[in-house]
């Protein structure tokens, strides 16, 4: 699944116990925080057994099912290299692990907004935890995830300090009250979020939550730019395959500004600072659903302008195509988001957790602006555009969150016109 995937959340099986299936072909499909994935088998057999079901969380690494491959010899082999008393003692603990498993059908069953890992589901099955009881215990896991240290601490403070159903009315009429109402006419439709939807209302309120937004807006002299490249676009299409557009400037620009201010460059780990030695760019890309994505760009302070530009467009056409791998939407260290693309002058971006930064880009657009020249000043049309640089105020303060979008401005502002491909 990648390096930086630690875990995924089983969304379909493809195959059921009983059937065929032949080397690579496809077994299930699994979804990571944003990429839907699809399992192939590196064997032909025969599936025995799938030892997790649709929507649970499986940690990368684990087993998730069995597959009885085909051999002559495989019964003699088993029976001649296995002592009987070990073929028993598996046999016990394969019935133990279906009695558990059994016993937690109904939370298993239960639906709820939040993931549950199996080993979770089955502790909370055997200690009589409920499903609701289950989405109130804190997670300290990736995500606010409950983890089995989290659930065994809370079975501590429950043996010692049981509710009692007075508390809990209380617990669940705060609850209640905490979500206004929606009122529903008989004209609406109600259609329900799809997973990755629901995936992104979470990150957005957890990142609120998490961190202290603030905003600096600056306008942006970008003629030169744009005079640039309207000259060479066509012959760098030409010679390269590829369409140049303003995005891999942009993020080129943006890019140069982390190495000079690596301050930008870093996440909050509790009351650590954790500074980060690659220049990874997020580029958020609208998919035709309407859903978000954050494709990553590796190193990006070590690309030319072209490689930049292929690096955009071949993660942006996957990205809308829906090819990408899952480690190709982690690890960034800073997002830039073009809400110019949908003709919004500047926008307000929420950051893209754990990073610190984020740079909305503006439409560009012929405005009547003052150019100052030796001979005086006189009114002329430029492009112009804003860029809306969001920071985490926990670590960044307005002196550099400032500065550092500044330094985007001027790379932008002295492009180059003499500059070749």
């Amino acid at each position: 699944m990648g390096e930086s995937v630690a875990e995924a959340t089983i969304t379909n099986w493809l195959k059921q116990v009983g059937d065929k299936i032949e080397a690579d072909e496809a077994v299930l499909e699994v979804a990571t925080d944003k990429v839907d994935s699809e399992v192939p088998s590196e064997v032909s057999g025969v599936l025995i057994e799938q030892l997790f079901s649709k929507d649970d969380l499986v940690e990368v690494g684990q087993t998730i099912a069995i597959i009885e491959t085909e051999g002559e010899d495989s019964e003699v082999e088993i029976e001649e290299t296995i002592a009987p008393e070990i073929i028993e003692e598996v046999t016990k603990n394969i019935e133990t692990a279906k009695e558990i498993l059994s016993v937690s059908e109904s939370i298993k069953s239960s639906s709820s907004e939040k993931f549950f890992s199996p080993l979770v589901k089955n502790i909370a099955a055997a200690e009589g935890i409920g499903i609701e009881e289950l989405e109130r215990i804190p997670g300290t896991g990736s995500e606010g995830r409950v983890t089995k240290n989290d659930i065994l601490e809370y079975l501590k403070n429950r043996t010692n300090q049981p509710q009692t159903e007075a508390v809990q009315e209380v617990v669940e009429a705060v609850l209640a009250k905490s979500a206004a109402p929606v009122s529903i006419s008989g004209g609406d439709e109600i259609v329900e979020m799809d997973r990755m939807r629901k995936l992104i209302a979470g990150y957005m309120v957890s990142s609120q939550q998490t961190s202290a937004h603030v905003y600096s807006f600056i306008e942006v002299d970008v003629t030169n730019m744009v005079k640039w490249r309207e000259k060479h676009k066509n012959e760098f299409e030409k010679r390269e395959g590829e369409k140049l557009t303003f995005t891999p400037i942009f993020m080129e620009a943006v890019a140069k500004a982390l190495k000079d201010f690596p301050g930008m460059n870093i996440s909050i780990d509790g009351d650590y600072i954790v500074k980060k030695k690659n220049i990874n760019l997020g580029m958020a890309a609208a998919l035709p659903n309407g859903n978000l994505i954050v494709p990553v760009i590796k190193n990006a302070d070590q690309l030319n302008l072209v490689g930049m530009a292929k690096a955009v467009n071949d993660l942006g056409n996957r990205a809308k195509l829906g090819k990408l791998k899952p480690d190709e939407t982690k690890g960034g260290t800073y997002t830039v988001t073009n809400v110019g693309s949908f003709g919004s002058v500047f926008g307000t971006p929420i950051l893209n957790q754990p990073e610190v930064g984020i740079l909305a880009l503006g439409a560009i657009r012929k405005v009547p602006a003052v150019i100052e020249t030796p001979e005086g000043d006189f009114i002329g049309i430029r492009q112009k555009m804003f860029l809306t640089h969001g920071y985490d105020h926990r670590i960044i303060d307005g002196a550099l969150g400032g500065m550092f979008v500044k330094r985007v401005t001027e790379y932008l502002e002295n492009f180059d016109v003499t500059r070749t491909i």
